[in-house]
C-alpha cells in the first residue's frame, strides 16, 4: 500500500475542493492523456532534490528509499507529478516532500484526505 501525493505548479487553491478538482484537470490532461509533455523545469527540480534527500528506488539496494515507484521523474508530466511512496515511510517522507513543495512554490495534495499540504 502507498501512501500517494500530488504537486503542481500554478496559483494555490483556496481549499481542499478547489484542489481536488485542479488535480483532476491536471491528471487527465497530463497523465491520462494521449500526449504526455517533458516535466517542467519546476517539477524537475522538484523531483532532483527529493532525490538528494532519497535516492530513487530503482537505485535503492539497501531499501532507503520511501518512493515506491521508480524512477520517480517517470511519475511527472508538465507541471505535475503524482507520486507514491511506502506507507510506512509516508509520515517523514511527505512531510520533506510538502514543505519542499511550499519552499519551491509548488502545491501539494494529500490524496487521501483531500487536503491542500503542508
Amino acid at each position: 500500500m502507498s501512501y500517494d501525493l500530488a504537486v503542481w505548479e500554478g496559483e494555490r487553491p483556496a481549499d481542499g475542493k478547489i484542489a481536488r478538482r485542479v488535480f483532476s484537470d491536471l491528471h487527465d490532461r497530463y497523465l491520462d492523456g494521449e500526449i504526455t509533455q517533458p516535466p517542467s523545469a519546476g517539477i524537475t527540480a522538484y523531483v532532483t532534490a527529493l532525490l538528494q534527500q532519497w535516492c530513487d528506488i530503482t537505485e535503492d539496494e539497501g531499501e532507503t528509499s520511501p518512493w515506491s515507484v521508480g524512477p520517480l521523474i517517470d511519475a511527472a508530466s508538465g507541471p505535475l507529478i503524482y507520486f507514491g511512496m511506502d506507507w510506512n515511510r509516508a509520515d517523514e517522507a511527505s512531510d520533506y516532500a510538502a514543505e519542499l513543495a511550499d519552499s519551491m512554490g509548488l502545491n501539494c495534495f494529500d490524496v487521501q484526505q483531500n487536503r491542500l499540504r503542508p
